[in-house]
């Protein structure tokens, strides 16, 4: 019995190492953004710490003026307060009549700390192919994507116009499921060469037709963003927004590999006083500081949905612009930026305000495509100017 008993450990040694070994094996075989997958299983609002970075230099910094009514009220509702515990917040301000009214963080946060955007990072694209316009490097958002992209691929792909990158109807091949290890999401994510991984991607039918949120639109736009202006998009950033804002922290735009390309799809990390200021542009028409940044046509045609379109299910879209979703609430149109992760900009025109919120989830559940919490987080912001008297 004890000779069998050896026998059965060393048979049991045996496979336990032959599958080690396999599986190592199978692991040093797989593409290396799969591998990087793997290790992290999920993206978090820290993943700059895992990334190459590219920094978007501040100027001068204009900080905040602080309202005289700063930090004197609170989130008083039993919902709200369980919202920002239960959604792990961690960083949530209010401003008003350009002065900082309130502000709360989270998780031995600050007003300092930095966070990832996810795809806030879009709107913030957006932004900048307006002043791509008005600085002359585009045309307008009708010309076609070859004469940026010669190289692009598809059936369809001589109809693609900006426009239809912007709203997110470019009709491409591209296949956003965040939770498949193989789709071309997670390989844009962890991948090293994003132009690479651009150039997969096809025109499959009629753009301009059928809204389908797609993050490669969006890395189409950096393309030609980089080309026409001849900075990287970070550079760009800079230039255009991080100095004339007035922004207080240099933010990190992540990068598929050192001195690459930045993930514009995602991943622009800053703190909520800086994502104020893109809110901040946006209430005043393209102006920061009494200063002209964006035209004003421009940003009425990205918050001013895009009813023309359809979604899959042939409703109308009446929930997102040029790269910024737009919600109707109480009556009133918010335009917003929005992450995956529970990140948002919201911009209040009735009550001159801007909303930031950050965290590190968001409801699953949606009301008119728009997740619920953000209903959540609008109301809170109003909560605190209501009780201002405002």
């Amino acid at each position: 019995m004890k000779k069998s008993g050896r026998i059965n450990k060393n048979k049991t040694f045996k496979i336990v190492i032959f599958s080690i070994v396999g599986i190592t094996a199978l692991y040093t075989l797989m593409p290396d953004y799969l591998q990087k997958g793997l290790i992290y299983l999920t993206p978090n609002i820290d993943d700059y710490k895992i990334f190459n970075n590219r920094e978007v230099k501040t100027g001068t910094p204009q900080p905040w003026p602080l309202s005289t009514d700063y930090n004197h009220y609170k989130v008083i509702s039993e919902e709200i307060s369980d919202s920002l515990t239960s959604l792990k917040t961690t960083g949530f301000l209010v401003i008003q009549n350009d002065s900082l009214l309130f502000e709360k963080y989270f998780e031995d946060t600050d007003q300092t700390t930095i966070s990832n955007s996810f795809s806030m990072a879009k709107s913030i694209v957006a932004i900048l192919i307006g002043c791509a316009i008005d600085d002359g490097y585009i045309r307008d958002i009708n010309d076609k994507v070859k004469k940026y992209l010669p190289w692009l691929k598809g059936s369809y792909s001589d109809e693609l116009t900006i426009r239809h990158l912007l709203t997110m109807s470019s009709a491409s091949s591209w296949d956003e499921h965040y939770s498949s290890p193989f789709s071309i999401t997670t390989k844009a994510y962890y991948g090293r060469d994003l132009p690479a991984t651009m150039k997969t991607v096809r025109i499959v039918r009629h753009p301009g037709i059928v809204f389908n949120y797609r993050s490669g639109d969006t890395q189409f736009l950096e393309q030609i963003l980089t080309k026409t202006t001849g900075m990287t998009l970070s550079d760009y950033a800079t230039e255009k927004l991080w100095k004339p804002l007035g922004a207080e922290t240099p933010a990190l735009w992540s990068l598929d590999k050192r001195n690459g390309t930045e993930k514009a799809y995602c991943c622009f990390n800053s703190n909520p006083r800086d994502f104020a200021r893109l809110g901040s542009l946006i209430l005043n028409k393209g102006s920061f500081g009494g200063n002209r940044i964006l035209s004003e046509s421009f940003v009425r045609e990205m918050v001013t949905p895009s009813k023309y379109l359809t979604n899959d299910e042939a409703q109308m879209v009446d929930y997102y612009g040029l790269h910024w979703w737009v919600m109707n609430f109480e009556g009133e149109q918010i335009p917003y930026a929005r992450g995956i992760l529970g990140q948002y900009i919201f911009v209040i025109p009735s009550k001159n305000a801007i909303i930031v919120r950050l965290g590190r989830q968001r409801s699953s559940d949606y009301c008119n495509y728009h997740p619920l919490d953000a209903f959540t987080w609008i109301r809170a912001g109003l909560e605190i100017i209501h009780q201002r008297g405002n």
